[in-house]
């Protein structure tokens, strides 16, 4: 049997709910959820979503990478077509305490990883959520500075507490800043 099998079985219970019925393509709550891929961490466990409720994406550490800033230019563009006088949709950041990632911070296991994936130490070093609430902070920064998002969205940026299970706002939400020079982000 594979792994998969028991989730493939609750699938058949899921659809039978017919709760796929009502998702939009349109967030019900416009709200778009970075954060960490860490079985611990779902959103949908923490923030109570549902399917249509929000977007999410989960990748290692929740970090904003150049890949979720494209994706955030997609789906602000997307929404300025479908819906070009809807309200501004958040972007929220969240980083959690006990973050796997912070392996990335031991030179050695860095080294090996890098060495497999053809990394570079330095960048790897950078991904590490060793203190989340500086990484969030980062995160939301890179977000706010990068030229190719629409100035209609908000971004937040949150710690998730992996040992109460309650979430703390570090950055409460506000609209995208003005973009001084040197302060784009790259992708």
């Amino acid at each position: 049997m594979a792994n998969i099998d028991p989730l493939l079985r609750r699938n058949k219970d899921f659809a039978a709910t017919g709760a796929h019925e009502k998702a939009s393509i349109i967030a019900r709550y416009p709200v778009y959820v970075i954060t960490c891929l860490d079985p611990r961490t779902d959103p949908s466990a923490f923030l109570g979503l549902e399917v249509g409720d929000a977007m999410v994406i989960r990748n290692a550490g929740g970090r904003v990478s150049p890949d979720v800033l494209k994706d955030l230019a997609y789906i602000g563009y997307l929404a300025g077509m479908l819906v070009p006088v809807g309200p501004r949709f958040e972007v929220a950041v969240v980083h959690h305490n006990e973050c796997g990632t912070h392996f990335l911070a031991d030179e050695d296991f860095r080294r090996g990883f890098a060495d497999i994936i053809g990394g570079d130490d330095a960048a790897l070093a950078a991904e590490a959520v060793t203190d989340p609430e500086q990484t969030v902070r980062f995160d939301v920064e890179l977000i706010r500075s990068a030229t190719i998002l629409p100035d209609t969205i908000t971004v937040s940026g949150h710690v998730y507490d992996v040992t109460t299970g309650l979430v703390t706002t570090v950055v409460p939400a506000a609209p995208m800043h003005a973009r001084a020079p040197g302060r784009e982000a790259e992708i």
